[in-house]
């Protein structure tokens, strides 16, 4: 008796640095649940490069072109997401304008990286701590391929 198996679903989240003083974070209040604000972000299609969906999910949940400078870390722990195991790969990017909310975000904005909403879901308060560390220069990054489809 053979049974299929059973894998992680793979995502992506991008945190989002605008590129202005104060250098804000943008994140978005999800419209479905778990409710609360999270990184912008989902699942990757079949056929999809990871930084092309990082791009994508980013242009659709808050209507920002974003370039990614650096892939932060994949984040796996089973009990991340409360719907199902996700496992996310996590990419730092910059972007010019003013977010909007999209596609499965009721609201997109920009925020202070020491001054968070709440709640956050997931465990995306842990990934901003890493990227705060990264940007600090106190955690490395692994460089993003710009060329992924």
């Amino acid at each position: 008796m053979s049974s299929q198996p059973r894998n992680p679903y793979p995502t992506v989240d991008v945190i989002i640095e605008l590129e202005r003083p104060g250098r804000p974070i943008v994140l978005v209040r999800r419209a479905n649940p778990p409710h609360g604000w999270a990184l912008p972000g989902g699942f990757v299609d079949y056929g999809e490069s990871l930084e092309a969906a990082a791009r994508r999910e980013a242009a659709e949940e808050t209507g920002l072109t974003v370039e990614l400078v650096a892939m932060l870390g994949a984040y796996s722990d089973p009990s991340r997401d409360p719907r199902q195991h996700n496992l996310s790969v996590v990419f730092a990017g910059r972007a010019q304008g003013e977010p909007r909310g999209g596609d499965d975000a009721a609201q997109a904005q920009a925020f202070d990286p020491e001054d968070l909403p709440r709640p956050l879901c997931f465990d995306h308060g842990l990934i901003i701590s890493h990227y705060l560390l990264w940007r600090s220069g106190l955690r490395p990054a692994a460089p993003v391929q710009n060329g992924g489809a």
